[in-house]
């Protein structure tokens, strides 16, 4: 009889953890990143290869980083929103193009439109690696004082950005440009 209580008692427990995993909200997978600084990066431009792109352009604001690639079929989804967010203004949209080949990344924002202040090459993936990406897109919110302050998984919606996004921008207390 014990043989077969410690089988069943670890297969219950397995199948509780995996509930519980399938609950979780993917757009909120926790990061451990949040409350600490954002990492530093200087990278090549997609928009001029020969020009870089610091982190140290946005210190003293908030802004937000969009980590993209042009392989990414979310990412297309996701596209239209952020050139909405981008007319609007209330925070510098700053793209992290992950993983990716520079004439497709060049040739996607000639096409569709570029949302960005500016757009960081990233074709290794190290610098997504380092702000913790485990893929496309994922979207961060650092705050005036460079503290990564929420993270959004999936395609950003209006909603998600009105709901999760602007009351985080707004307590930070600086809109936009």
């Amino acid at each position: 009889m014990l043989r077969f209580i410690i089988p069943i008692g670890l297969f219950v427990t397995l199948v509780v953890f995996l509930a519980i995993g399938l609950r979780r909200d993917k757009e909120t997978l926790p990061s451990p990143l949040i409350g600490k600084p954002a990492p530093q990066f200087e990278l090549p431009r997609v928009e001029d290869p020969s020009q870089k792109i610091s982190s140290r352009e946005f210190a003293g604001r908030p802004y937000v980083v969009n980590i993209w690639g042009s392989w990414c079929f979310a990412c297309r989804d996701e596209h239209p929103v952020l050139m909405e967010l981008a007319r609007r203004a209330e925070v510098p949209l700053v793209g992290l193009n992950w993983k990716d080949e520079l004439p497709a990344a060049q040739q996607w924002l000639k096409q569709y439109g570029n949302p960005y202040v500016a757009t960081a090459f990233d074709p290794q993936g190290d610098v997504g690696i380092d702000w913790g990406a485990y893929g496309a897109p994922e979207t961060y919110l650092v705050d005036a004082r460079g503290i990564i302050v929420f993270k959004y998984v999936s395609p950003v919606t209006i909603d998600v950005w009105e709901r999760e996004f602007l009351p985080r921008i707004r307590q930070a207390g600086v809109k936009g440009e």
